[in-house]
């Protein structure tokens, strides 16, 4: 048995050393009642320690911008703003990804239960809802990556949907999620 296991602070620390990155997506969503999935391919963001920025260019272009507690979407010339603590929801996922990609695993915590399983270079971190109106929404979060790198995002709905993101970094190592 190793004298050190990896664990939760080591892979938050390794994600806290990354400010900012960019990089591709492919997204599958598995939506209950449809024969295949809808997929979806863009870009992805992030700027430490609170600007998401999701643009998707097929199947059309729209995008998806969360800067502090500011949620903007923009689809066909229409632009819609938000404020996330008006939908706690929508606020955990958010905060789901923005806690992974700055290392902060109080914010993580703040939403969720986690599990950590793998090694550095291969590593799983499930999240399960503990506030009642995400679980509502939510199964499960599961983020995969390798080091400081976020690789995968898989989130589980209630209800049967599921969406499942490969994430590709840009030259650099750049790591991000979605949504």
């Amino acid at each position: 048995m190793p004298a050190w296991a990896f664990d939760l602070p080591e892979l938050m620390a390794q994600l806290a050393r990354q400010k900012s990155g960019e990089a591709n997506f492919v997204e599958q969503r598995f939506v209950r009642g449809m024969d295949g999935p809808l997929d979806s391919a863009g870009t992805l963001s992030f700027t430490a320690p609170d600007k998401l920025a999701r643009r998707t260019v097929s199947p059309r272009p729209e995008s998806m911008v969360v800067e502090g507690n500011s949620l903007t979407l923009s689809r066909a010339g229409r632009t819609r703003t938000l404020a996330l603590d008006s939908m706690p929801e929508l606020q955990g996922m958010v905060d789901a990804l923005r806690g992974t990609l700055t290392g902060d695993a109080q914010l993580l915590q703040r939403h969720f239960r986690s599990k950590l399983g793998g090694s550095a270079a291969n590593w799983s971190l499930e999240l399960q809802p503990n506030d009642e109106r995400l679980a509502a929404q939510v199964k499960s979060v599961r983020l995969t990556g390798r080091q400081g790198e976020v690789l995968g995002v898989e989130m589980e709905f209630v209800g049967g949907d599921r969406s499942v993101m490969t994430i590709t970094p840009a030259r650099g190592g750049a790591k991000l999620p979605s949504q």
